[in-house]
């Protein structure tokens, strides 16, 4: 089955670009090219896409406030944030709000589709400049927070491949145990950091220095 894929982005020309891009990919199908999220709710409920391209800067609903919309009735849904906004307000407003990926529209063409994919298999993917500002933004010198989560030493390897953007493949392999153990793990960690997703439990690790 090809990964569904939808687009919002207000520039036209851009998203003609994104849905040839997309439709001339065998693994990936278009179900839906939006110039704003007026009725991304209408539109996600009856197309379902496994990822979704948001762009920050739209008219009327910012692609933010709609990703917060989407993730509150479908959190299975990935949002991949495509825009030019590289300021680390708008990087953590956008993970918090439930993206899983952050790229700049800078990005190549080639990369854009491993995004799409390593985003739909678990990964987080981000731009080179983007992941840099993340790191930077929580490094602490600070030895790590005691572990008041009772996260255990295994979880506590999976967490730290979370953070480093690893996809659920990638950690299975790391860990040498099988996806679903990896799955059933992640659940676990979610309910003792009490988050909903990836990107939220990478923040709360990162921030309060966990791993």
């Amino acid at each position: 089955m090809p990964i569904k894929v939808a687009i919002y982005e207000d520039n036209n020309s851009l998203r003609e670009s994104l849905g040839y891009l997309i439709m001339g990919t065998n693994n990936l199908e278009l179900c839906g090219s939006y110039g704003d999220c007026m009725s991304v709710i209408e539109n996600t409920s009856n197309q379902r896409p496994d990822v979704i391209l948001m762009d920050i800067d739209l008219p009327q609903i910012t692609g933010i406030e709609a990703t917060i919309k989407i993730k509150e009735k479908f959190p299975e849904i990935n949002i991949m944030m495509l825009t030019v906004y590289e300021e680390k307000d708008k990087i953590f407003e956008a993970l918090c709000a439930g993206a899983t990926g952050y790229l700049l529209k800078k990005t190549p063409s080639v990369q854009i589709i491993e995004a799409v994919e390593d985003l739909y298999n678990g990964g987080s993917p981000m731009s080179g400049e983007i992941a840099r500002k993340v790191m930077n933004f929580f490094s602490k010198h600070q030895t790590n927070k005691e572990n008041t989560y009772q996260i255990s030493e295994r979880e506590m390897d999976i967490l730290r491949c979370l953070t480093n953007g690893d996809s659920y493949k990638m950690i299975a392999d790391h860990c040498f145990i099988s996806i679903g153990t990896v799955r059933t793990h992640i659940n676990s960690i979610y309910k003792k950091l009490q988050v909903n997703s990836k990107s939220e439990a990478v923040i709360k690790a990162m921030k309060e220095n966990i791993v």
